[in-house]
């Protein structure tokens, strides 16, 4: 049960019932787009990538298979106990809080799978994005992947129920005070629970301001995975290249 003085990423991330529910992530996915994105960016075999806020280590592992030296960092103490069993000499999982700047700098910094805009506290946001760029060397790029907000709201399915080994997870989604909401419950072993997922409801023209108090370039945009035009109303992410 989620307490109501915690983060709602800090309990429902680290739970077990989190990766449960969203098992069905595809792993092949991650690498098309990783492929995809390094490409694009013209990163080299062996440079150096911070995947932040990696989760389990989807698409670090995606990118250490690519050739590339990678650090994932997560603030779930779970989720990296998992994925340090995929570690080897260019693969590290790290327990990081991605409002601060980690110990080294990186070729690139990806930041992927709507994992941005969960701060109770705005100026979190401005923290993230100023620590992303002292992340980065000299001539480092930086991703933000993340939902586009427009098209999220208009195809918004408000109520779902969704059976994973044997949980039923009842599913609530709505837009409320600038974020977009997912209320899930569920019974386990007779115990009932309830999680919120909480994401700021963040436009193009939001980073864009962000990127001006950080003193970062925006670079280029991409609107899905295929790395395609963006268009506000239609597209199914936001992805943002800057430095």
């Amino acid at each position: 049960m989620q307490k109501e003085t915690e983060n709602w990423f800090t309990s429902w991330f680290d739970t077990p019932y989190y990766h449960i529910l969203y098992k069905d992530r595809d792993y092949d996915e991650a690498l098309i787009f990783m492929k995809k994105l390094t490409g694009f960016l013209k990163l080299e075999r062996g440079e150096t990538i911070l995947d932040l806020a990696c989760g389990k280590g989807r698409h670090a592992r995606s990118l250490n298979e690519l050739g590339f030296d990678v650090t994932g960092v997560d603030l779930s103490p779970a989720s990296i106990l998992y994925a340090k069993g995929y570690e080897n000499d260019t693969l590290h999982f790290d327990v990081h809080d991605m409002c601060k700047p980690y110990h080294k700098k990186f070729d690139a910094v990806f930041n992927l799978f709507t994992s941005f805009g969960y701060f109770e506290n705005e100026h979190d946001n401005l923290r993230t994005l100023k620590a992303i760029k002292a992340d980065l060397k000299l001539t480092g790029k930086a991703v933000i992947d993340f939902m586009n907000v427009n098209y999220v709201i208009s195809n918004l399915v408000e109520k779902e129920t969704k059976t994973v080994d044997n949980i039923t997870f009842h599913i609530n989604r709505y837009v409320k005070d600038g974020y977009i909401i997912k209320d899930i419950s569920f019974k386990d072993n007779n115990e009932n629970y309830f999680f919120t997922e909480k994401v700021k409801a963040l436009t193009k023209e939001d980073f864009l301001d962000y990127f001006a108090k950080a003193g970062i370039e925006l670079l280029f945009t991409f609107g899905d995975y295929n790395l395609g035009s963006f268009d506000p109303e239609k597209s199914s992410r936001l992805i943002l290249i800057f430095n």
